[in-house]
């Protein structure tokens, strides 16, 4: 049981980073922790470097938590520790 919940929760951050990757995609405003006081979003047409590489980083590490949940949930990689 164990292991099919953390392969459940571990599949929802997956497809929750894929989605935030996405919509920023779409709007070119990507969200990128905090500058000083306020939240840093760098967009496709100011900063289109710092863009596609917070782009990037968001797809990859999705991409990277949806294939851990697979092979977790088949007992191939080791499963998320719950306690």
């Amino acid at each position: 049981m164990s292991r099919a919940l953390g392969s459940v929760i571990l599949m929802l951050l997956g497809w929750g980073i894929l989605a935030v990757a996405w919509q920023g995609y779409r709007k070119g405003v990507l969200p990128a922790g905090n500058s000083g006081v306020r939240a840093y979003r760098p967009t496709r047409a100011h900063h289109p470097l710092v863009f596609h590489f917070f782009l990037t980083l968001y797809l990859c590490s999705g991409a990277a938590l949806c294939v851990w949940s697979v092979l977790s949930f088949f007992g191939v990689a080791p499963p998320l520790s719950l306690s």
